[in-house]
C-alpha cells in the first residue's frame, strides 16, 4: 500500500507549465497574427502611395493649366481693350467726316479741301477697320484655346475621381482581405489544436504506464534515462521500443490531418548543467542535446514518419524545468521533448 501511494504521488500533474505553454502559444498565435496586419497595412500604404503621386502628379497639371487660362485670359483683355480702343478712334475718324462733309457742302473751295482730308481719313477708317478685323480674330482664337483648355481641366477632374474611386475600393477589397485571412488564421489554428489534442490522447493510451513519460501543457516529455545511456546519443533498446510507438502514433495521425495544414512534431533536446568532461565525443552539452534530438528525428523517419514534419533541436541547459542545485532538478531538465506546432 505504501508502494501504490508513493507511485500515486509520483504521478501528480503540475499543470503550471501546461498553462505558460498554452499562454504561450497564445502569445505566438496573436504575433503571427499581428505580422499578417502589418503586412497589410504595409501593402496598403504602398499603394496608397502610388495613388497619393499620381494625385499630386495630376494636381500639377492641373495647376499649370490653370496659369495658362489667367494667361490666356490677361491676354484676351488686353486684345479686348485693343478693340474698344479702335472703335473709339473710328467713332471719332466718322464724325470728323460727318463735320467736313458738312464743310464741303458750305463751299467749293472748302470742299475740295474737306474731300482730301475725308479721303485720307477715309483710308485711316479701312485701316482701323483691317486692324481691328485681326484683333477679333486674335480675340475667337483665344476663346477656342480657352474651351480646349476647359476640356483638359474637366478630363483631369475625371481622372481624379476615378482615382479616388479605384482607391476606395481598393481599400475596401484590402479590408476584406484582411478579415478573410484573420478568419483562415482562426481556423488553421482551431484545426491543429483539435489534432494536437487527438495526438496526444492516443499517446496517453500507449505510454500511460511509463513513469518516466509526462505530459507537460501541450509537450510529451521523456526523460533522457529512458531512451539514452549516460553522456551518449544512442538510443537505448527501451527507448527504441517507446520510440516505435510514437512513431505509429504520427503515422496515423499523419493520414488524418489535411495536407493543406502545414504541421510539424519538435522534438526538442535538453540537458542538466553539469559540463562535460571535454574528453568524450561530445564539447558541450550543445552539441550532446542536439545530437539526441537528431537521433530521435532519424529514428522517427527510419520508421515511417516524413522528414518534412520533423525538426531538431537542441537547448542544452538553458531551459531547464527545475533551477533547483538538487540531483532531482537535474534529473528532471535531462529531457526529450516533443511538441505539435505549425511549421
Amino acid at each position: 500500500m505504501a508502494l501504490a501511494r508513493a507511485r500515486r504521488s509520483d504521478r501528480k500533474i503540475d499543470y503550471w507549465p501546461g498553462f505558460v505553454d498554452a499562454l504561450s502559444t497564445l502569445l505566438l498565435t496573436f504575433m503571427f497574427l499581428l505580422s499578417v496586419f502589418v503586412l497589410a497595412q504595409f501593402l496598403l500604404t504602398r499603394e496608397i502611395s502610388g495613388k497619393d503621386e499620381a494625385l499630386n502628379r495630376l494636381n500639377a497639371q492641373i495647376n499649370e493649366l490653370t496659369q495658362l487660362l489667367a494667361l490666356e485670359k490677361g491676354n484676351n483683355q488686353d486684345a479686348l481693350d485693343s478693340i474698344a480702343n479702335l472703335q473709339a478712334s473710328l467713332s471719332a475718324a466718322e464724325t470728323e467726316k460727318s463735320r467736313l462733309q458738312q464743310l464741303l457742302d458750305k463751299g467749293a473751295g472748302a470742299g475740295a479741301a474737306a474731300s482730301a482730308r475725308a479721303d485720307t481719313l477715309s483710308g485711316q477708317l479701312d485701316n482701323e477697320r483691317q486692324i481691328s478685323q485681326r484683333a477679333l480674330s486674335q480675340v475667337e482664337l483665344l476663346n477656342q484655346q480657352i474651351a480646349a483648355l476647359r476640356k483638359q481641366i474637366g478630363a483631369l477632374e475625371d481622372a481624379l475621381d476615378a482615382s479616388e474611386t479605384r482607391d476606395r475600393e481598393s481599400n475596401a477589397k484590402i479590408a476584406d482581405l484582411g478579415r478573410r485571412l484573420n478568419v483562415a488564421l482562426a481556423q488553421r489554428v482551431q484545426e491543429l489544436n483539435r489534432y494536437r489534442s487527438d495526438f496526444f490522447g492516443r499517446l496517453r493510451e500507449i505510454l500511460a504506464d511509463r513513469q518516466n513519460i509526462r505530459i507537460v501543457g501541450d509537450r510529451f516529455v521523456f526523460q533522457s534515462e529512458v531512451l539514452f545511456p549516460t553522456g551518449s546519443d544512442e538510443i537505448n533498446d527501451a527507448g527504441k521500443t517507446e520510440m516505435k510507438k510514437l512513431a505509429d502514433a504520427i503515422i496515423e495521425l499523419t493520414r488524418e490531418i489535411p495536407p493543406e495544414i502545414n504541421w510539424v512534431l519538435r522534438v526538442d533536446g535538453h540537458t542538466d548543467d553539469r559540463p562535460l568532461s571535454g574528453t568524450g565525443r561530445f564539447h558541450d552539452n550543445w552539441e550532446l542535446s542536439s545530437a539526441r534530438a537528431i537521433a530521435v528525428v532519424k529514428f522517427l523517419i527510419t520508421n515511417g514518419v516524413p522528414a518534412n514534419r520533423l525538426v531538431a533541436a537542441g537547448f542544452g541547459q538553458y531551459q531547464p524545468l527545475d533551477t533547483a542545485d538538487t540531483d532531482a532538478a537535474r534529473a528532471t531538465n535531462r529531457r526529450i521533448e516533443l511538441k505539435l506546432t505549425e511549421r
